[in-house]
């Protein structure tokens, strides 16, 4: 029995979220320079796109770029904003195909003009699509994202539409970025790295991380369902004990 043929459909996540790590790396070990790797990793993102939503994930969120990424030498980031370019252009058609819905989440206004106008046009051309989600985190990073949720709620609060004592943590959801979204129960990272580097820190309270030593170019379907079957095989407690989980 292959490893698609194993997962219990019953118990997919509904929303897993991936930290694509180990693009620079591989290429250097191949003698390429770092944007090779980016290059190369975009087969990995359409094999991932695509494992997910013929399984019936609703929901994908991918970490493209984060804040701390407009530190990296103007080279490599030039060209991580022309690939990006390239590729929403490219695989609008795709998505739309697929019948896949494009949403993105960060600081999009510190992108490059062109950049923002692609993919709000992609966004827009994919709105009517419903069998799957897919985010992408562009300039994103977890503390900016509730930096701006604060700032949002204590405007609302000043100016009287949001009373601060009645403000819950499903308040604090509905003002983040990925408000209307469910929580990642699954989070994937290649690479061998093991932390989640500022993503989604508030989304991911309870979800199951998974770390795998493969770079992600060379991540496929099968790795994504090998990392399915691990969070089915894990029980999630949510601060419960075992019998209590199966009272």
């Amino acid at each position: 029995m292959d490893l698609k043929e194993q997962i219990d459909i019953q118990r997919l996540p509904q929303h897993i979220a991936v930290i694509m790590d180990g693009n620079g790396r591989w290429a250097k070990e191949r003698g390429k320079a770092r944007l090779f790797g980016h290059q190369s990793a975009i087969q990995a993102v359409r094999e991932v796109c695509e494992g997910c939503a013929e399984l019936g994930v609703k929901y994908l969120t991918l970490y493209a770029f984060s804040t701390e990424n407009w530190n990296r030498p103007l080279a490599e980031v030039s060209g991580l904003m022309s690939l990006l370019a390239t590729t929403i252009t490219k695989e609008v058609g795709t998505l739309n195909k697929n019948s896949i819905k494009l949403n993105a989440i960060g600081d999009l206004k510190s992108l490059p003009e062109t950049n923002y106008e692609l993919l709000m046009q992609a966004i827009d051309s994919t709105s009517h699509n419903t069998r799957m989600t897919l985010t992408i985190a562009l300039s994103y990073s977890g503390r900016w994202d509730l930096t701006q949720a604060s700032r949002r709620m204590a405007k609302d609060a000043a100016e009287g539409k949001l009373n601060p004592d009645e403000i819950t943590e499903n308040t604090i959801a509905t003002y983040l970025s990925t408000g209307g979204m469910p929580d990642p129960e699954l989070m994937i990272r290649t690479s061998g790295e093991e932390r989640i580097s500022n993503f989604l820190l508030w989304e991911m309270a309870y979800s199951e991380l998974y770390f795998t030593p493969k770079y992600w170019p060379d991540f496929r379907k099968d790795d994504l369902y090998e990392a399915i079957l691990n969070y089915q095989r894990r029980e999630r407690r949510f601060g419960k004990t075992s019998e209590q989980m199966t009272q």
